[in-house]
């Protein structure tokens, strides 16, 4: 399986909240509170990095990726 790390479906988080016009430690904060709301494999940390998937954004959000409307 290839992954194509400049696809724009991966983000950081804090790039991730912007987008969706959420506070920057959004992500963090629901990852620790509704671990449950986010899919099998939409996050990861890398180091000290935390890279999400617009799938997770929107499970957990529940809107749809706001760059596409």
């Amino acid at each position: 399986m290839n992954i194509n790390l400049n696809d724009n479906d991966l983000m950081t988080a804090v790039e991730a909240a912007k987008i969706w016009g959420l506070n920057e430690s959004y992500v963090k904060t629901s990852l620790r509170q509704s671990k449950r709301k986010w899919p099998e494999g939409s996050y990861r940390k890398f180091g000290h990095t935390l890279v999400v998937t617009t799938a997770g954004m929107e499970a957990a959000t529940g809107i749809k990726d706001p760059r596409k409307k």
